[in-house]
């Protein structure tokens, strides 16, 4: 049974910063794309950040240059490091897996950025 389990969200003030991780199991996790979606309320999910097996990355524009995704393929865990965090950031964070015509969905952690 494949589980996706993200942690790390919290209330957090506007220019700071959290790390969140998703840890995997029941899969080869090694051998699937990584994603971190977001969903704030009203809105569509939006793809925040991708990592491929070998590691390349990419992100979505609002997020580039304060975000950054990383994967530690022996822990079976994929990081997103949020930095220099906005009220538009706001919104829960869900860690999906990739590969082919399967993928996977986390339940998604609630990142809030007020003062």
């Amino acid at each position: 049974q494949v589980q996706l389990v993200e942690s790390g969200g919290d209330l957090v003030q506007p220019g700071g910063s959290l790390r969140l991780s998703c840890a995997a199991s029941g899969m080869m996790f090694g051998d699937y794309y990584m994603r971190w979606y977001r969903q704030a309320p009203g809105k569509q999910r939006e793809l925040v950040a991708h990592i491929t097996r070998g590691g390349n990355t990419h992100y979505a524009d609002s997020v580039k240059g304060r975000f950054t995704i990383s994967r530690d393929n022996a822990k079976n865990t994929v990081y997103l490091q949020m930095n220099s965090l906005k009220p538009e950031d706001t919104a829960v964070y869900y860690c999906n897996a990739f590969r082919s015509t399967t993928a996977y969905w986390g339940q998604g952690t609630q990142v809030t950025v007020s003062s």
